[in-house]
């Protein structure tokens, strides 16, 4: 039947991935793009340069298969927004990337406003520049861009969409639109009421397709890719990771170790309640209609605290130095690095907290920061899943986890041992981009249920916590009161 090809539009590159009907790599190719940084707190991305990107790497994939492509996935950064011309299909904006924070006084006045209550309700999301609404809204009300009939915006799997088909889909699924601020978890589709609020029109918003079937086919010419592939599947990042590490079960739990962590929990077919300090979201649609929700607890800064050590700081050369540095010390010497470089997601939802290092003696060492940095993923996921464990009523009996980190076998007894449960890594790492593969596989017919999906998913490496937990407690202790420095830094 052939292979399947994932596409992963992540924060600071692009990954071209195809697995075979096994669920087993098949071959992949990588690029990197450029970050922009025009002020404090703004961060973004060239539009060009992502689907550039996109056609690097699938031409370097492509020309390394020996096999037919049976469907298209697309996986993506989520909350980052764009905006293009219809007729020209040229960016009119630059892509404002999911970590800016150019909109946090805006967010600040609706909830000053008192509309935190209503959004939450509808969107399972809170008041953050996190989101995608108030990067739409910023576009419009500084006049980068203009409404009217020319004007498409989306996330960034909607522009890789439109790309691909040669402009025929303007599309996006469920994953992707339920962390906009403008989709309606319960009515399952975009909200007039909420677009009025932010003060985007709806009619540029593109058109909400299932997370698996076909969506549209790739167009003569319009990339590397034959024309008339079917692209069948569609989901946000972290979705995309759930789904590739199978978990099609409520109360199954993972959490990725990118540039930011991100813990979900499948909570099933019917939408949760919003909760204090975690998010409520679409996991994905299927082609039969069926929904699947999730919780989520968003961190916004685990991997990108290993590149500030390298980038910033110079304390390590390559971000692989660092696992076996951090190893190298047997705990950090009292030092915790809260890396709030971005404020504090869940469970604190805090825009305002900053980094802090709290615990530096005469003795603190580069090894000592780099296994802070380490633990600091270990915290944070624990900060997470106590809340996602009270708020669901389930105890997280076992967790799976992928992304760049979780290749640090320390890091995995870490996590272990703060949690009290197994960890499990996957053979296969790249669980996004298998994630997206497995979406457009089964909306092919490559897989004909998620069961055969689950039986794709292999186990590499399973953590089980060390005896006791009075050490791990007595530490996470510690963490809470480095974390209440870095929320209070900003309001001293």
């Amino acid at each position: 039947m052939g292979v399947i090809v994932a596409i992963d539009a992540g924060t600071t590159g692009v990954r071209a991935f195809a697995v075979d009907e096994a669920g087993r790599p098949a071959g992949s190719s990588y690029r990197e793009f450029p970050q922009h940084y025009p002020r404090p707190g703004w961060v973004e991305h060239d539009a060009s340069d992502i689907w550039l990107a996109v056609q690097g790497t699938l031409a370097s994939l492509v020309a390394e298969l020996d096999q037919p492509i049976a469907a298209v996935g697309i996986t993506n950064q989520r909350e980052t927004v764009l905006a293009w011309s219809r007729r020209t299909g040229r960016p009119l904006s630059p892509a404002i990337v999911w970590q800016d924070r150019r909109t946090a006084e805006r967010c600040d006045q609706l909830v000053a406003a008192g509309h935190l209550a209503a959004v939450r309700e509808r969107t399972g999301l809170v008041l953050d520049p996190y989101f995608s609404a108030t990067k739409l809204a910023w576009l419009l009300e500084e006049g980068v861009v203009a409404d009217g009939p020319d004007l498409a915006v989306g996330t960034v799997d909607s522009w890789v969409l439109w790309n691909l088909t040669g402009g025929r889909v303007h599309g996006t699924d469920p994953s992707n639109a339920s962390r906009t601020l403008l989709y309606d978890l319960r009515t399952g589709g975009w909200s007039a009421e909420l677009a009025e609020l932010f003060g985007v029109p709806l009619g540029c918003l593109p058109q909400v397709l299932a997370s698996s079937g076909e969506l549209g086919r790739t167009a003569l010419g319009a990339s590397q890719l034959p024309a008339g592939i079917p692209v069948a599947g569609v989901a946000g990042d972290q979705q995309a990771a759930l789904f590739g590490q199978a978990c099609f079960t409520e109360g199954m739990t993972k959490n990725t170790y990118g540039t930011g962590s991100f813990v979900l929990m499948n909570v099933g077919p019917h939408c949760p309640a919003p909760v204090d300090g975690l998010l409520s979201t679409v996991a994905w649609q299927l082609a039969d209609g069926k929904v699947a929700y999730a919780l989520e607890g968003s961190i916004f800064v685990t991997g990108a605290a290993i590149q500030w050590l390298r980038d910033g700081l110079g304390l390590v050369q390559d971000a692989a130095e660092t696992g076996p540095l951090a190893a190298s010390v047997p705990d950090t010497g009292g030092v915790y690095l809260v890396p709030a470089f971005t404020g504090l997601g869940s469970p604190w939802w805090d825009p305002y907290a900053r980094g802090t290092i709290a615990g530096i003696t005469r003795g603190t060492t580069r090894a000592h920061l780099a296994r802070a940095a380490v633990e600091a993923m270990a915290y944070q996921t624990r900060d997470v899943v106590e809340a996602m464990a009270e708020a669901s009523g389930r105890r997280v009996v076992h967790l799976r986890v992928d992304g760049g980190a979780s290749v640090m076998d320390l890091l995995l007894q870490l996590q272990a041992d703060q949690l009290g449960v197994p960890v499990a890594r996957p053979r296969t790492t790249e669980t996004t981009a298998l994630g997206a593969a497995f979406l457009a596989g089964l909306g092919a017919g490559v897989w004909g249920s998620t069961d055969d999906v689950a039986a794709c998913w292999e186990v590499d490496v399973e953590v089980r916590p060390g005896p006791g937990r009075a050490a791990a407690d007595a530490a996470y202790v510690g963490w809470g009161r480095a974390v209440g420095l870095a929320r209070g830094w900003a309001r001293a």
